[in-house]
C-alpha cells in the first residue's frame, strides 16, 4: 500500500525558498498537498519562483530578509495570516563568503551570526509561538550542513555558525516535544546547487585547478560518486515533516551520499 504522509492540507512556511534547497522543499510540499509561503530576501527570483510553483497548488511569497528581526516578525504574522495558521517552517538560509578562517574579520563574523545563528534562533521561536496558541501540534525542519561534524576548510564561518541550529534542535526538541512540536533538523552534504558552483569556483581558484577537476576530486570522496539532487534533500524534507517520522524528534540526518566519516 502507499505511504500516506499526512501532508495533504497542512500549512508550510519554507524560506529562502526561490531557488535551491528552499525552492526544492517548497515543491516537495506542495505536490504532498500542503499549502506554502515562500520567502527570499530577493524580489525577482521570488516571483519568478512563485509562477513556477502556482501550478503545483496553494502557494504565497513575502519577501523577507532573515538577518532583520522586523522582517522575521512581519514574516511569520503574514504566512500564518496567508494560510490560516501555521503547521510546518522548513527554515533554509543563504550562506555567507566562502573563505578559510583566517581571512574573516569581525564584520564577517557579525553578519554570518545574524545570518545563521539569530535568524534561525528567532524564526523557530515564532513559528513555535504561532503551533502553540494553535494548540494542534507542528513540525519545525531546520537545515544546517555536514560541516558542522567535519569542518570544510574554505567554509570557516559556515563551520562555526551553523554548529548552533543542531543546538537549537536539540534544546527545542526537548522543549516543544511535550507540546506536540517536533523539532529535527537536516544535514545537507553537497548538493547541485548554486552554492555548491560558487564553492567549487572558490576551491579551483585557490588551487590554481579548474571548476571540473574540483567537481571530480570532490565526487571522489563521495562513497555514493556523485553530488546529491535537490530533489533527494527535499524527500528528506518531506519525511521529517510528516507523519512518516512521528517518533523522530531532535534527529539532525546527513543526506550526503555517505559523505561523513565520523561515528555520531
Amino acid at each position: 500500500m502507499p505511504w500516506e504522509t499526512g501532508l495533504r492540507g497542512k500549512r508550510a512556511l519554507v524560506t529562502a525558498a526561490s531557488r535551491g534547497l528552499g525552492f526544492g522543499a517548497a515543491r516537495a510540499l506542495l505536490e504532498e498537498g500542503c499549502s506554502v509561503v515562500i520567502s527570499s530576501s530577493n524580489q525577482a527570483n521570488l516571483e519568478l519562483a512563485l509562477r513556477e510553483l502556482r501550478p503545483l497548488g496553494h502557494v504565497e511569497a513575502v519577501k523577507a530578509d532573515l538577518t532583520r528581526k522586523e522582517e522575521i516578525d512581519a514574516l511569520v504574522d503574514r504566512a500564518s495570516s496567508l494560510l490560516g495558521g501555521l503547521d510546518i517552517l522548513v527554515y533554509v538560509t543563504g550562506s555567507p563568503k566562502p573563505g578559510p578562517f583566517m581571512e574573516q574579520g569581525y564584520e564577517d563574523w557579525l553578519e554570518a551570526s545574524r545570518l545563521l545563528v539569530v535568524s534561525a534562533a528567532y524564526l523557530a521561536r515564532r513559528a513555535a509561538e504561532v503551533m502553540l496558541r494553535q494548540g494542534t501540534g507542528g513540525r519545525i525542519v531546520l537545515l544546517a550542513s555536514v560541516a558542522i561534524r567535519e569542518p570544510v576548510p574554505s567554509l570557516a564561518t559556515s563551520n562555526v555558525c551553523r554548529i548552533a541550529v543542531a543546538g537549537i534542535v536539540r534544546t527545542l526538541a526537548r522543549e516543544l516535544g511535550p507540546r506536540g512540536i517536533r523539532v529535527n533538523g537536516i544535514l545537507p552534504g553537497y548538493i547541485r546547487t548554486k552554492r555548491l558552483e560558487q564553492i567549487l569556483l572558490d576551491s579551483a581558484k585557490r588551487r590554481g585547478i579548474g571548476p571540473e577537476q574540483a567537481l571530480a576530486e570532490l565526487e571522489r570522496e563521495i562513497p555514493m560518486g556523485r553530488v546529491g539532487r535537490v530533489e533527494e534533500l527535499a524527500n528528506a524534507v518531506v519525511f521529517l515533516a510528516s507523519d512518516l517520522s512521528s517518533y523522530v524528534n531532535g534527529a539532525l540526518l546527513p543526506v550526503d551520499g555517505g559523505y561523513l566519516r565520523s561515528v555520531g
